[in-house]
Order: structure tokens, then C-alpha cells, then sequence
């Protein structure tokens, strides 16, 4: 694949246009059915909506980073629970003003993301998976040493983040609803930056590193700079996470996380912004349908997971090809 090849969307007016339509077709349909649950009543088919659309922005920022750079990342659970940490731990010094929590969230998940990455991008193909799932072992440990804050058992959030002053997220509606405008926030804004000059730069580097750094460009800051935006926008997901279910814990960091993440960006196709938030669907709904039947769900989910990669190999042989730039 030569580095012209791998520019595909127009820019200016008609990108923006190429953009809109599945991040809205994404926001209408999450929004539907928050109106549908709204309707009936449901606190839990709010919940369920909210949970989806935060686990489709994690979703969406690893496929970001996978489908653009290349950067198949084992250890994205890391920045998701450096987000949940950061509620927990600004909440015990009553810092709950959304306007706060939402940017340390994404910062703190961020700067992680640059210190290691900084380091994983170093190195290449699995041994880049490998080191980047050693980091987020290590934050796990880390947080599970952390006596203060719950230890290996976690913590109960002491409050829902407030609105100066006001419980706005007391509510499980307007926490979907938060979640589902920032998820349509960052498909729009990662959508035009992909179809940017920085867009092409990632492609050029995962395309044929070789020849970019033969033309006298490094794709090394371009690389550290989409895993602090991946790592950010994680952070974020983590932050409504933790809202959400007012409790974190270690768990949120734990490898089979970083995994689930990966599965949901593999089912919708690798590369493909809308299609992690219908893989993030798929796997959520799963994930919670399947356990009112058995206590020994994930063995379904992991045969249904199965299935969809087998029908699905183009787009893991593109995962897998990402891994050896």
C-alpha cells in the first residue's frame, strides 16, 4: 500500500458531511432508545443505555488508535479506570463539579497514556501488545495497593458528579444522555481529524513506515499524540462509568477489559469509527442478556464472539497486520 493510498475521505464541507451521517445515525439510535426506556419507565433501560454508550466511546477511541496508527493496545483498560479513579479520588476531597472531574478524567488517563506510550512506541508488532498490557498490569496493581481508596475491594463514589452544586447525573437519564452527547462529540471530532493532514500522517505511518521516515517525517509525536487521545477519551468513558455504578475498583483496569474492548473493535471492523460503537452494542447487550439465562454466560458470549471473527477474518488478518508495522 503506497502512502496516497491510504488518504480515502475528502476534506473541507464534503468530510464534514461523510462525518455527520454515522455519528448521527449512532446519537439518533441512542437516543431513541433512551426515549423508548424514558417512556416506559425503565431506570433500567436508562442504565443500560448509558453503559452502552460509555463502553462505545472506549470502544471508539481504541479503534481510533488501531484503524489510524496501527496501535493495537492490550492495556486500554488502563486510561477507562484511570477516568473511574479520578471521580473516586477527586470526590474524597469534594471535588465533584463535572466541569472539573470530566477534564481530570481525561488529563490524568492522557499523561498515562503519553508516559507509556513513550516508551511502547519503542518497540513493534506483539512486542507493542505485550508491553502496553505490562503497563496496565502494573497501574492495576498499583490501584489495587491504594489502602485509602478501597485496596483490591475498590470504593463506593462518595456522590455523582454535580453541576455547580446541583445533581444533574442523580438521574440515570441525564447520565445517558451525557454519555451519548459525548460519544457523538468524539465520533464528530475523530472523524475530522482522521481526515486531516495528522489523519494521514498515522495512515502513512502504519501504511509504510519505511518510506515516510525515508521522505525525512517521523510518525513518532503523530503516534504519542493519538494515544494521548485515545488515552483521554477513555478516561472520559471511565469517568461515566464510575458515575454510573457509584463504585470503582481495580477490575476496571484488569486485562480481560482491555480484551472485551478489542472484541467489540473487531466485530464492528477494524478501522471502521461507528462500527466499535455497534461492536460495543453487541457485546454490552450480550454481556447483559445472556446472564439472566445461565451462570455460565461468558461461555456463550465467547462462542458468539468466536463466530463473528471467523465470518469476520478480513478484519482480523487488518488487526493483525496493524500489529506489524
Amino acid at each position: 500500500m503506497t502512502v496516497a493510498e491510504t488518504v480515502r475521505k475528502p476534506g473541507g464541507s464534503a468530510g464534514l458531511r461523510l462525518a455527520l451521517q454515522p455519528t448521527l445515525v449512532c446519537v439518533f439510535a441512542f437516543a431513541a432508545a433512551l426515549a423508548v426506556a424514558h417512556g416506559l419507565g425503565s431506570s433500567y433501560g436508562a442504565t443500560m443505555v448509558g453503559r452502552t454508550a460509555a463502553f462505545a466511546l472506549a470502544a471508539v477511541s481504541l479503534s481510533f488508535l488501531i484503524g489510524q496508527g496501527g496501535l493495537v493496545s492490550f492495556g486500554h483498560a488502563a486510561p477507562l479506570g484511570i477516568g473511574a479513579y479520578a471521580v473516586l479520588i477527586a470526590g474524597e476531597y469534594d471535588v465533584t463539579n463535572l466541569l472539573v472531574v470530566l477534564p481530570l478524567g481525561f488529563a490524568s488517563a492522557a499523561l498515562f497514556s503519553v508516559a507509556t506510550g513513550a516508551i511502547a512506541l519503542r518497540t513493534r508488532g506483539v512486542y507493542f501488545i505485550m508491553i502496553t498490557l505490562a503497563f496496565a498490569q502494573m497501574i492495576f496493581y498499583v490501584a489495587a495497593s491504594l489502602s485509602a481508596f478501597g485496596g483490591d475491594d475498590g470504593m463506593a463514589v462518595a456522590s455523582r458528579s454535580t453541576l455547580f452544586g446541583m445533581r444533574v447525573l442523580k438521574s440515570d437519564t441525564n447520565l445517558a444522555i451525557l454519555a451519548i452527547a459525548l460519544l457523538g462529540v468524539a465520533l464528530l471530532a475523530l472523524d475530522r481529524l482522521v481526515a486531516s493532514r495528522y489523519g494521514l500522517m498515522l495512515r502513512a505511518g502504519r501504511a509504510n513506515e519505511t518510506k515516510l521516515q525515508a521522505l525525512g517525517l517521523d510518525p513518532y509525536r503523530h503516534r504519542l499524540t493519538a494515544l494521548a487521545i485515545g488515552g483521554g477519551l477513555a478516561g472520559l468513558a471511565g469517568v461515566l462509568l464510575a458515575n454510573q455504578v457509584e463504585y470503582v475498583s481495580p477490575a476496571t483496569m484488569n486485562w480481560h477489559v482491555s480484551g472485551e474492548l478489542i472484541v467489540m473493535v473487531v466485530l464492528g471492523g477494524t478501522g471502521r469509527l461507528a462500527g466499535a460503537v455497534l461492536g460495543a452494542v453487541v457485546v454490552t447487550v450480550l454481556d447483559e442478556t445472556l446472564g439472566h439465562f445461565t451462570e455460565h454466560w461468558k461461555l456463550g458470549l465467547g462462542l458468539v464472539i468466536v463466530a463473528v471473527v471467523l465470518l469476520r477474518g478480513a478484519d482480523l488478518k487488518a488487526l493483525l497486520r496493524g500489529t506489524s508495522a
